[in-house]
């Protein structure tokens, strides 16, 4: 039976207390630690039932006790002074940025299927979201010019719980709307804004919620309206449900309802970052609307959009990207195609690394690659390893130049650091922690933090996580109907006082959350150890259609539940932020286990670091450009193997050593003061050298310095006078593109003689037929460096060419020179491509010719 009428009945705030409302709508309090403690006061059980919701808090909380409050003076005055933060912090206006021009406009639009802000708005599934939340976090505290658009799931991800058997079942609870700190975004009449988008022929209705982080505005699409069709409003319930059909319904409203739904509400964003390749869609639908509003031709209008695009890649493997059949693409975007312009085979091969190869998938990455002057992977390595996967769409390129350069990730400190510990930074490091965290100069005054106080910080921290893992324990039994003796049993598990490893992520095989359950007796017998025992907790949740990784949950259930280990080793149901951060502040050892190289990056390493928890990881991801032995330590030496089997041997055996041998020993050597000096100071070090590179603020940084501001500039070339600087762009293109064939190096000459001192200069010129291009149209570089065994270059740098004459045929003579700074066998090649000058980058032609072995002369 359905109601006939829906309404909500809210507590009525005191207008004294009136504040809390705008405290509470701002996600600001997950990471201003003094609101949550305000709302935490007013009530402390409310506060963590309802998933520190302050939005729900002050829908819940008795009338009574907001008339208490209201006359609570130590209250109003704490309420009153974190309000007047919050107004300070958001009436700062945006400083611009300096390497835009004040006449210039500057705004950064962030699209992710997935935002992790707080656990009060549970629109996440695991470490791309909670990286897309911690990006909003610093764009706000940076003041950069920033918007995010996602979707607003009405069920989430899912929340977990085991079965008897350890088997994972998967619950999907409604977030209700009306309690969530959220706004509808309305118009100047009050009206909802909604835009539309097409799925297979309907018409779809979208609205559009507001969320607050600090500055920053997130706005939450949303298709369960009453105006859409049953199937249609489910588009929005779940984050990765359904099948393919259901994933490529949420790309288009993330890609092409989000585009809308920001020219809509009348924000025109300077440069577009899509976060994975679930956004891609959004390249064609600002290519669609500059056909449509500008009167642009589908290059003119490619142009611009691919010089204001950026992309990050977040997965190593091929199988974990989206891929669409043809059929389906067909089903979906006929008629879309015929508003850009072009033929369906052309479309869709914007989505395929052999654009003529009709059997291959149609790939979002490769759709965002293919429509993006910047694109960057998530840490050095992974940059590595992409440039390998997508090198396809690059043919003519060696590897090393595929345009996929690294921006490592980082974490928003103050979003997972403890209370505790951020009150000892404070007494010790001042304020600069939170306002530079990028800092060298402030991290290096952790080593003045007194040993003593560090640990009993760090020792406060564990104790609190053995107490939540002991109530989470209980919760689960008694959901699960165990009886009186069980449940004391579990107020009993763990020992505040003992080495405490942490595992949490997503359960899936090449992560090997079971690695150390390859050898059990000599695991049981580190857990058991007389004098010197170690325990470890464990999170996680698979996949709901994996069910191998729910296999992996089951087998450490069942190895937990035997009794001599059960005190030792705990496994807490129902992973999500929380949870995550309790084990992150309290650990003292943070174990990571992926198979090289199929971990992007992963950041759950790095929340520990400021919460002074070590890291013992195999090198890959952040770990394999951040790991010193000085802080912490590596399983292998970073090799890959083809036999995994034998792979999982071997390092759970060194797994194993390094506990035995190194890690143990390190913990429990304590001075005459039982203090471990030696553990203590890889935790000063690791927090000196990682806190100032591994954050979020150093990321969003980089992204503006490397992608937003040239973007930027582009747009604001590009739009000058009516789009006039984007059709001079498409025209300059098609003349290079009709002219490049007829382009040819003729001949290559070194002017000085062999060797060459070191410290001397080399001098080389090269005779050019450019056919109806100038010099200005191409860029002639020296492609450089030392060379292997088999003369393959193993670096490389380039000098750019001088044009210095021509015989006004279309042959043109350019000269450069190599600097020879070092000795050793080097060599060179002459390579042209598209004037960088005119394009913000010309790998996007896919043009590029190289001298061959024949156009050398002496």
């Amino acid at each position: 039976m359905k109601a006939i009428f829906k309404y909500n009945i809210l507590a009525s705030v005191p207008q004294r207390l009136k504040p809390l409302e705008k405290l509470a709508y701002n996600l600001w309090f997950s990471w201003h630690h003094d609101i949550a403690n305000l709302f935490r006061r007013m009530d402390g059980d409310l506060w963590e039932s309802s998933k520190q919701n302050p939005v729900y808090m002050l829908g819940a909380i008795s009338q009574e006790r907001l008339e208490e409050l209201a006359e609570d003076a130590g209250f109003l005055a704490q309420m009153d002074r974190v309000y007047e933060e919050l107004e300070r912090y958001i009436s700062v206006q945006p400083s611009g940025v300096p390497e835009v021009q004040d006449k210039d406009r500057f705004l950064a639009a962030y699209l992710s299927a997935e935002f992790g802000l707080a656990e009060c708005l549970p629109i996440y599934s695991g470490g791309l979201g909670v990286l897309a939340g911690d990006y909003l976090k610093s764009a706000s505290d940076l003041n950069l010019p920033a918007v995010g658009v996602g979707l607003f799931y009405h069920e989430g991800y899912f929340q977990q719980y085991l079965n008897a058997d350890g088997w994972q079942q998967e619950a999907y609870p409604e977030n209700d709307v009306s309690t969530m700190p959220v706004h509808l975004v309305k118009d100047e009449k009050g009206q909802p804004i909604m835009v539309e988008v097409s799925i297979r022929g309907q018409a779809v209705k979208i609205r559009i919620w507001r969320v607050m982080v600090g500055r920053v505005p997130l706005y939450l699409l949303d298709t369960n309206v009453t105006e859409n069709q049953p199937e249609h409003r489910y588009i929005t319930f779940r984050l990765y449900g359904g099948d393919w059909d259901m994933r490529l319904r949420q790309e288009i409203v993330l890609g092409i309802g989000g585009v809308r739904a920001l020219q809509a509400m009348g924000i025109e964003p300077t440069v577009y970052h899509m976060n994975e390749g679930h956004s891609a869609f959004s390249a064609l639908e600002r290519i669609r609307m500059l056909r449509n509003d500008q009167g642009l031709s589908f290059d003119a209008a490619r142009e611009f959009v691919v010089a204001t695009n950026s992309f990050t890649t977040h997965t190593p493997v091929p199988a974990g990207n989206d891929m669409f059949s043809p059929d389906l693409m067909h089903t979906y975007f006929e008629d879309y195609v015929q508003s850009l312009g072009i033929a369906f085979k052309v479309f869709l091969g914007f989505g395929r690394q052999e654009p003529t190869n009709e059997q291959e998938p149609f790939s979002m990455p490769v759709l965002a690659l293919r429509l993006s002057a910047h694109a960057n992977g998530v840490s050095r390595l992974h940059a590595r390893i992409s440039r390998n996967m997508w090198h396809r769409i690059w043919p003519k390129n060696p590897v090393e130049d595929i345009p996929i350069s690294p921006i490592t990730n980082g974490i928003h400190i103050p979003s997972w650091i403890s209370t505790d510990m951020a009150e000892l930074f404070d007494r010790y490091l001042g304020p600069n922690w939170v306002e530079d965290p990028d800092s060298q100069k402030v991290w290096k005054q952790v080593e003045q933090i007194p040993n003593s106080e560090l640990w009993r910080t760090h020792e406060r921290r564990r104790e609190r996580l053995v107490a939540f893992a002991r109530q989470r324990l209980q919760a689960q039994l008694r959901n699960c109907g165990a009886s009186a003796r069980e449940l004391n049993a579990a107020a009993q598990v763990l020992n505040p006082g003992i080495l405490t490893i942490g595992f949490a992520r997503r359960f899936v095989e090449y992560k090997r959350p079971t690695l150390l359950l390859q050898d059990e007796a000599r695991l049981i017998e580190l857990l058991t150890h007389p004098e010197r025992p170690v325990q470890i907790i464990m999170a996680g949740k698979a996949h709901p259609h994996d069910s191998p990784g729910k296999e992996l949950i089951r087998k450490i259930i069942h190895f937990a539940n035997r009794e001599e280990v059960r005190h030792r080793l705990v496994f807490i149901q129902g992973y999500n932020i929380t949870v995550a951060r309790m084990m992150l502040q309290g650990c003292d050892l943070w174990l990571n286990t992926p198979r090289r190289p199929l971990e992007a990056c992963g950041t759950s390493g790095m929340k520990g670091i400021p919460n002074g928890v070590l890291n013992l990881s195999t090198l890959d991801g952040w770990w394999d450009e951040g790991y010193d032995q000085s802080y912490g330590w590596a399983i292998g030496r970073g090799e890959t193997y083809e036999d995994h089997p034998l792979q999982d041997e071997v390092e759970s055996r060194d797994i194993f050593n390094l506990l035995e041998r190194e890690i143990i020993p390190v913990f429990y050597d304590r001075g005459l003061d039982n203090l471990p000096y030696g553990w203590l100071e890889k935790m000063k070090a690791a927090m000196c050298h990682l806190c100032p590179i591994f954050n979020s603020h150093r990321m969003v940084q980089d992204y503006a310095n490397q992608f937003y501001i040239s973007a930027s500039r582009r747009y604001n070339d590009l739009s000058r006078e009516e789009m006039k600087g984007a059709e001079e762009l498409a025209l300059w293109r098609q003349k290079i593109m009709t002219n490049w064939d007829q382009v040819r190096i003729n001949r290559v000459n070194v002017h000085d003689g062999l060797p060459v001192p070191v410290s001397g200069r080399l001098g080389i010129g090269t005779d050019i037929f450019l056919s109806q291009l100038d010099p200005q149209d191409v860029d002639v570089e020296i492609y450089f460096g030392p060379l292997s065994l088999k003369d393959e270059f193993t670096e490389r740098q380039t000098v750019q060419m001088k044009a210095l004459g021509s015989d006004g045929n279309g042959n043109y003579r350019f000269e450069g020179e190599i600097p020879c700074l070092h000795t050793g066998k080097y060599g060179f090649t002459i390579r042209i491509m598209p004037s960088r000058r005119k394009m913000e980058t010309p790998y996007n032609t896919g043009l590029v010719i190289w001298a061959q072995d024949q156009s050398i002369t002496p």
